[in-house]
């Protein structure tokens, strides 16, 4: 038995201004979060963007084609009341970031991997004040206290809605260095997302293509892409309250 599917239930999808921000209404209702809370987001952009998912569907609705209508619903419904923890998580990575730690062997990983990631590291010496130290191998030795404290700043600064899509550049790139070097706009999103591939990468080239493997790392490469435009639409066009209720 196929299970149960909602099925569209609006014509038009609009967007409108509201104290905190801007919602997403559905002939004129406005849209809710799975746990009832009102859905106000932080930017016109933003809300476009979920509108334009609701308007997108089909005759029965598919979840899946909802990034942004996703990652709002958590930034408020999970991570707007946790965001202590949430910021705790994803600065561990910093301690073993996937670009510190690099191949002793073979010569053509040793390349591919100083090309790619050298000059993340480099840009993150500069932000930060202190280069971050670099591994070869995998046994994990932990970064200098001073760079994790910079790293976790930057971090604590993100709001509940920054902070959900920064968690799904973190989780689908492994690296938090690659993760700020995004929100910072050191490359597009793209190059950056390539840049956490090297590895795998390097494999195919060896060994050949799996395509279980390249289903996977195309539906991350896509969760790694919607979480960097779901942050930039926050950051643009951002709203106090009382400008979105003019």
């Amino acid at each position: 038995m196929s299970g149960w599917a909602r099925k569209r239930f609006w014509k038009e999808a609009a967007i409108g201004p509201v104290e905190g921000g801007f919602t997403v209404t559905l002939d004129g209702r406005a849209l809710k979060t799975p746990a009832k809370a009102a859905l106000v987001v932080p930017s016109e952009a933003v809300a476009e963007l979920i509108a334009a998912e609701w308007q997108a569907q089909g005759e029965v609705i598919d979840p899946n084609a909802m990034p942004a209508t996703r990652a709002a619903n958590a930034a408020i419904d999970k991570v707007r009341g946790q965001k202590a923890e949430v910021t705790e998580i994803i600065t561990a990575y910093g301690d073993s970031d996937l670009v510190c730690y690099r191949a002793e062997a073979p010569e053509g990983l040793v390349e591919a991997e100083c090309k790619a990631w050298d000059p993340l590291i480099d840009w993150a010496g500069h932000r930060y004040g202190r280069r971050p130290v670099l591994r070869v191998g995998v046994m994990h030795a932990p970064q200098p206290a001073a760079l994790l404290a910079s790293l976790e700043s930057d971090v604590a600064r993100l709001d509940a809605f920054e902070l959900t899509a920064f968690h799904d550049l973190v989780a689908m790139s492994g690296s938090l260095i690659i993760a700020l070097a995004t929100l910072d706009r050191f490359a597009p999103p793209e190059a950056l997302w390539h840049a956490s591939r090297v590895d795998e990468d390097w494999q195919i080239a060896q060994w050949g293509r799996d395509e279980e493997a390249e289903a996977l790392a195309a539906v991350r490469r896509q969760s790694f892409l919607d979480a960097a435009r779901f942050y930039f639409a926050c950051q643009s066009g951002r709203v106090t309250p009382a400008r979105a209720a003019q």
